[in-house]
C-alpha cells in the first residue's frame, strides 16, 4: 500500500519475543535474530486525525449509500494496550529506533527523495524501493528514463510498490509492460500491489479501485513475457488463496510477502491464508513484511504472528522473518550478516 492508507491502522502492542533458532544469517553479538521487512513505507507522520486502532479487526462495517461520510470497515474495537502514531516529525526517528531494537532491516518504498532521507538516517538498516506509480490511484506514472536513473545511478534496489490495481489497471496490461522490461534488464526484483484493498475501497473511497485487478493469475502473461523478472506479490494477494497458490506453482520466480494482511484482517483468517501457502509446499517463498504505516509499535505486533504460529516450525519461523527475503533479494553473506 502506499502512504496514503489510513485505512488499516490499528493499536494493540504484542511484545516481540526473539526466536532461538541458529540460522546462516544469525547474529552473534548478543542482539535478536535478524529480522528482513521487504514492505516499509517511507513516511513522515503529519497525517491529520489519525486515531489509535487494534489490528486483527473481528469484523468490517456496513455501509449506507445515503450517508453523507460512509464509515470505511473497521470497526472500532478495545484493545489493550493500544498503539498509538509517532508525535508530528517523530515518526521516521520512531521506526529507525524499533527497526535498531528488534534488529530489522527493511525495504523502505516511496518517492526517491523520502527514501533517500530513510537511508541516510540508517544506511545499514535501509534496502531503497522506489516505483513509477505515484500515491493510490492518480494514474500518474514516473517517465522510464528517470526510473532508469534511479536504479542504475541512485542506488535504488527494488522497483516498488507498484499499484496498478488503485487505477483498476492489470499488472500485464501493455500500457506498463516497458517498466517492467527495465526491471528485468536491469535484474531489479519488483513489488507489486495484490489482493487486499480494505472494506469498502471501491465504493466508499477510491472509485478506480477493482478487487478484479488483485487477482493474482494477471501476472502470467506479464511473467511470461519476461521470464526473468523476479517478483514479489504484495499481501500475498489475499484473499484470492487458489489463484496465488496457481501462480506460485507455475512460476518459480514469484515470492509474496504477509504486510498488511497480516494485521488487517482477523487472525484466524490470517493464520489460515498463511498456513495455506506454507501446506502448500511454498514455505520457502512467503516473506515477511510489515506494511508499515503510522504506528511504530506495528513491527513488533507483526513479528509477534509469525512468532506466535503454532502451525510454523521454529525453521520456517526463521526463514519466513529473514532467510526467503534475503536469498529474493540476492544478499550476500556479509550483508546478511
Amino acid at each position: 500500500m502506499s502512504s496514503g492508507h489510513l485505512w488499516r491502522f490499528f493499536s494493540c502492542a504484542v511484545l516481540f519475543s526473539s526466536c532461538s533458532v541458529v540460522s546462516v544469517a544469525q547474529n552473534t553479538d548478543g542482539k535478536a535474530p535478524p529480522v528482513l521487512d521487504v514492505h516499509v513505507h517511507a513516511m513522515d507522520g503529519n497525517f491529520p486525525g489519525v486515531a489509535p486502532m487494534c489490528p486483527n479487526t473481528s469484523k468490517f462495517t456496513a455501509s449506507d449509500p445515503k450517508e453523507k461520510e460512509a464509515p470505511f470497515g473497521w470497526v472500532k474495537e478495545a484493545c489493550t494496550p493500544e498503539l498509538y502514531p509517532s508525535a508530528p516529525g517523530e515518526y521516521m526517528k520512531d521506526v529507525l529506533a524499533e527497526m535498531e531494537r528488534l534488529n530489522v532491516t527493511a525495504v523502505v518504498f516511496g518517492d526517491p527523495k523520502s527514501v533517500e532521507k530513510w537511508k541516510d538516517a540508517a544506511p545499514a538498516r535501509i534496502i531503497p524501493g522506489t516505483s513509477f506509480t505515484g500515491g493510490m490511484g492518480t494514474g500518474q506514472h514516473v517517465a522510464l528514463d528517470e526510473l532508469r536513473k534511479d536504479f542504475t545511478t541512485d542506488g535504488f534496489k527494488v522497483m516498488g510498490e507498484i499499484g496498478l490495481q488503485y487505477e483498476g489497471i492489470s499488472p500485464s496490461d501493455p500500457s506498463v509492460d516497458a517498466y517492467f522490461a527495465l526491471a528485468e534488464e536491469l535484474d531489479v526484483p519488483v513489488a507489486v500491489h495484490m489482493g487486499t484493498g480494505g472494506s469498502g475501497r471501491a465504493n466508499v473511497m477510491m472509485p478506480k479501485f477493482r478487487g478484479s485487478m488483485g487477482n493474482p493469475l494477471l501476472f502470467e502473461e506479464l511473467l511470461a513475457r519476461h521470464p526473468k523478472l523476479r517478483l514479489q506479490v504484495m499481501h500475498a494477494g489475499y484473499p484470492m488463496i487458489e489463484e496465488m497458490l496457481t501462480l506460485l506453482q507455475a512460476n518459480s520466480h514469484v515470492y509474496v510477502d504477509v504486510a498488511g494482511l497480516i494485521w488487517s484482517y482477523p487472525i484466524k483468517e490470517v493464520n489460515r491464508y498463511i498456513e495455506r501457502l506454507v501446506e502448500a509446499g511454498f514455505e520457502d517463498r512467503v516473506m515477511f513484511g510489515t506494511d508499515q504505516l503510522l504506528w511504530p509499535k506495528l513491527m513488533a505486533y507483526s513479528i509477534s504472528v509469525i512468532q506466535n504460529a503454532d502451525y510454523l516450525t521454529a525453521q520456517e519461523k526463521r526463514d519466513i522473518l529473514y532467510n526467503n527475503a534475503a536469498r529474493f533479494l540476492r544478499l550476500d553473506t556479509a550483508q546478511r550478516k
